[in-house]
């Protein structure tokens, strides 16, 4: 009997592993490449892999051009993948408009409702889509700007208004800083370009930068970067990685981790057989703070020992 029972189990273990095999191919569209943006893609990849996944990779860049947005789309239909992978609201929001007989995954979207990607975050409207949200916790970030500027009056913001998720996200900013009897003065950009100019703008005009997920302005990350630095005007930002490259903090999800979550759903589209329509949309609960005490002193702020001693990561 044990080992008609362990015939079984190896059985079926051969059998899950024949499965998960493959091969699969996944096709990307990301709007622009940034290491929030990166991270998640790698996240999707390593957890494929780790879970005995064989899966090849046609990746499509747009480098923030809508209209090679666009475009890649078309060429996304023409290789037939058994999944599409959109990584931020634009390229997810072409996939959507262009292909229904595809399962597409989405990750790093805002507001996949506003964006017309799902009926509702049960996804109760089916169809091929599904995914995860990236929606900031606005009260936190505006808690957090005060915590490292308290005298803050204007919240500067610099957005490309031509992404649905970043309009959604200022507008949120927006309400919770008018809570806290804050301002907030926008600077709208339509390309990576822009973002110094942008940044110069607000020189005078604001108290403090605040960049949130917005795929166009953390692209070119280091040009507000210098504009802060020269003008001792804290710099402080949405996604964690932006820390690194020179922002003072952030308070938000491990993209990283967001992509190995992504992944997961890939896993059951792929090798499960589920129906994106039958996934609701998926979020990352867990929130890192990551501070980087020499930006921080080169833009004029001194960094509470508070928030430096619950920060999980401090840049030195």
């Amino acid at each position: 009997m044990k080992r008609l029972l362990l015939t079984v189990a190896l059985l079926c273990l051969l059998a899950v592993n024949a499965l998960a095999a493959g091969p699969y191919t996944v096709s990307v569209t990301q709007i622009v490449e940034h290491p929030a943006l990166d991270a998640m893609r790698q996240g999707v990849a390593d957890r494929l892999k780790e879970r005995g996944a064989d899966v090849s990779y046609n990746v499509h860049i747009a480098q923030g051009n809508m209209g090679t947005n666009v475009q890649i789309v078309n060429q996304i239909r023409g290789e037939k993948p058994d999944l599409v992978l959109a990584i931020a609201t634009p390229g997810a929001q072409a996939a959507a408009q262009k292909i229904q007989d595809i399962p597409i995954l989405f990750t790093g979207v805002t507001d996949p409702v506003s964006a017309g990607l799902v009926k509702d975050l049960q996804n109760s409207g089916g169809g091929n889509v599904t995914g995860m949200s990236d929606f900031s916790p606005m009260d936190q970030h505006v808690a957090l700007i005060r915590e490292i500027v308290p005298s803050v009056k204007t919240i500067g913001v610099i957005y490309n208004a031509g992404e649905p998720n970043s309009v959604v996200l200022v507008e949120k900013l927006t309400e919770e800083a008018t809570k806290a009897g804050i301002n907030v003065e926008g600077a709208t950009i339509a390309n990576s370009s822009g973002v110094y100019q942008a940044a110069r703008s607000l020189v005078g005009r604001a108290d403090v930068i605040y960049i949130p997920t917005d795929n166009t302005a953390v692209s070119a990350l280091e040009s507000a970067v210098k504009v802060c630095t020269q003008s001792r005007l804290p710099l402080i930002v949405a996604d964690v990685d932006s820390v690194d490259r020179g922002a003072i903090a952030a308070v938000a999800v491990d993209y990283y981790k967001m992509g190995l979550q992504t992944g997961d759903m890939a896993y059951r589209i792929l090798v499960e057989g589920v129906a994106p329509g039958d996934m609701p949309v998926e979020f990352l609960e867990d929130l890192n703070l990551h501070v980087n005490i020499k930006a921080a002193a080169a833009m004029g702020v001194t960094l509470p020992e508070a928030t430096i001693a619950r920060a999980a990561k401090v840049v030195e």
